[in-house]
């Protein structure tokens, strides 16, 4: 038995896009000899449409899809698609989260997810209807095949799904009813997370005592990255094919020979949350049909590594940078930001706030009276940038890179309307010293970021001789506090780490209003973390 594993790029409700794609892959499987192609969870619908299901046209027009890919693709091979199916009964959610079995000339054959996620960035259960991963074996060519679908592998109390769930469906299976196993998955990106995918498949595998074929989605969707990276192993969790990580890929595995394409893949962990950044930023501005990037850069450590990032994906042709200097800006920064885009290759624009922010400044006092140097000064030079990096967005078709930090959004050092502007914001789940990190990563061959970037201390330059220190803790100590509240959601102890978690609540409205943040931990501000703004602080 020759499967493939179809590691593709999908996207939500393009379902002709979504359909080209699998009949291309199928029948390149088909001129490798494949006996059965697989492909990701919901790969005809894309991964994930949540509160779109509610649009009950589209799930039908995937549908339409997903019969006519059924006449199309070429006869002698089994094709495993993702879609959203009906529940045929009057009772529960309209929906399953399926994997249909397709063959020339057949009906086809119908398999559904039954541990339905619903914690995180997930909320399956609020769709689709739970099925029986008991009947979800396929008979084909002589062998018994078990489908579980993504979460259905998960229940063996890893850390990331702890005892969620009070029965895992794995434990349901004899393994003498199966021969092996394919498992379809749109599994996001996060730190680890892909040694934990090698767990929970391993356990399975050696509990079944069968092989298992696990195809994971490859896409950047929103604030979600899917990393792919796709697997094969055998009963005793021996590799036996390794896809690539952030392309597409089409990989075989012969379990009877037991062998497979194992990519020559030796990333260090880093390296991996540098992929995942780069392809996350490339991908969510392909799908919003953005070619181009801007940014303002300060001569910091954010906005440096947001604009290397930038770089990686696009090319320095459709990047353009700004120095933005301001009444407080030090003439450093702006000589090291001009040196940072010279040695990118990106274009470096010199746009100034200073006769703007006097404008402001002295309209206010006209209006309102005289007020002495604060917040109000600082957050309108803030804004100023945040307005001219936007009027460039409106002249020239751009997407706008906002550069703050996990740090730095958790306890509110950002200004709404100002350095919060942007479509996307690529580092907002790096704690600072993982920002630090990345940028030595991007020296390690020649120094691209000068160095004096990484050794100043940071500041805002919003008054005279600010420092962030003179309202932050350390940063290193920021980070290791913002790690235990905000991901590891553990108890305030010390004094300081109350303080820390009510700045973290307080500035929740903030984050209400940021810009979408690429997900690359488990508790990422965003979508999957859902606190409310009116609370006791």
């Amino acid at each position: 038995m020759r499967i493939g594993l179809a590691q593709i790029n999908c996207q939500v409700a393009a379902f002709d896009r979504n359909f080209s794609k699998i009949l291309e892959y199928t029948i390149r499987a088909k001129e490798r000899h494949c006996d059965i192609v697989v492909f990701p969870e919901l790969s005809m619908y894309g991964y994930w449409p949540s509160d779109l299901l509610e649009r009950k046209e589209l799930v039908q027009e995937q549908l339409k899809k997903l019969s006519e890919l059924g006449k199309k693709i070429p006869p002698h091979i089994g094709v495993l698609v993702g879609a959203v199916t009906l529940n045929p009964k009057k009772t529960g959610k309209l929906y399953h989260n399926s994997a249909v079995f397709l063959e020339k000339g057949r009906s086809p054959k119908y398999f559904h997810k039954e541990l339905l996620p619903n914690y995180d960035v997930f909320d399956e259960a609020r769709h689709f209807e739970p099925g029986n991963l008991e009947n979800n074996i396929l008979n084909f060519k002589g062998k018994k095949i078990l489908i579980p679908i993504c979460e259905d592998i998960w229940g063996w109390g890893e850390s990331w799904v702890g005892t969620r769930y009070p029965e895992n469906p794995i434990k349901k299976i004899k393994s003498k009813r199966i021969d092996f196993a394919l498992s379809p998955n749109a599994s996001p990106f996060s730190l680890g997370k892909p040694l934990g995918r090698k767990s929970v498949a391993t356990k399975t595998a050696k509990f079944l005592k069968v092989p298992v074929i696990y195809v994971n989605q490859v896409s950047g969707q929103d604030e979600i990255i899917f990393d792919g990276g796709s697997f094969a192993i055998d009963a005793k969790g021996k590799v036996l094919a390794q896809s690539v990580y952030f392309q597409e890929d089409l990989n075989i595995v012969d379990l009877d020979k037991k062998e497979g394409g194992v990519r020559g893949l030796d990333l260090t962990p880093l390296e991996l949350l540098r992929g995942a950044l780069v392809f996350g930023l490339k991908d969510f501005a392909k799908k919003n049909e953005f070619e181009r990037v801007h940014l303002g850069l300060s001569g910091g450590v954010d906005s440096a590594l947001v604009a290397c990032l930038a770089v990686d994906a696009f090319g320095p042709n459709k990047v353009t940078v700004f120095g933005m200097p301001g009444p407080f800006s030090a003439e450093e920064s702006f000589t090291l930001a001009k040196q940072l885009a010279k040695n990118l290759g990106c274009d470096f624009k010199d746009l100034s706030i200073d006769e703007a922010y006097n404008t402001v400044i002295g309209s206010l006092k006209g209006t309102l009276g005289d007020f002495e140097f604060g917040v109000v000064n600082e957050n309108a030079q803030s804004r100023l940038r945040g307005l001219f990096l936007s009027a460039y967005g409106n002249l020239k078709p751009s997407l706008l890179l906002a550069t703050g930090n996990k740090d730095e959004f958790a306890v509110g050092y950002t200004t709404l309307y100002g350095d919060m502007c942007g479509g996307l914001a690529p580092i907002g789940d790096l704690l600072k010293g993982q920002v630090y990190e990345l940028c030595e990563l991007y020296n390690e061959q020649t120094e691209l970021i000068p160095k004096r970037i990484l050794s100043r201390d940071p500041t805002a330059e919003l008054r005279p001789n600010q420092k962030d220190s003179d309202t932050l803790p350390q940063y290193k100590k920021l980070d290791h506090y913002v790690h235990d509240l905000v991901v590891g959601l553990k108890t305030p102890k010390t004094p300081e780490e109350k303080k820390i978690l009510n700045k973290i609540f307080k500035n929740e409205f903030k984050r209400w209003q940021a810009p979408p943040i690429l997900r690359v931990t488990q508790h990422a501000f965003g979508t999957g973390r859902r606190y409310p703004l009116s609370m006791q602080k």
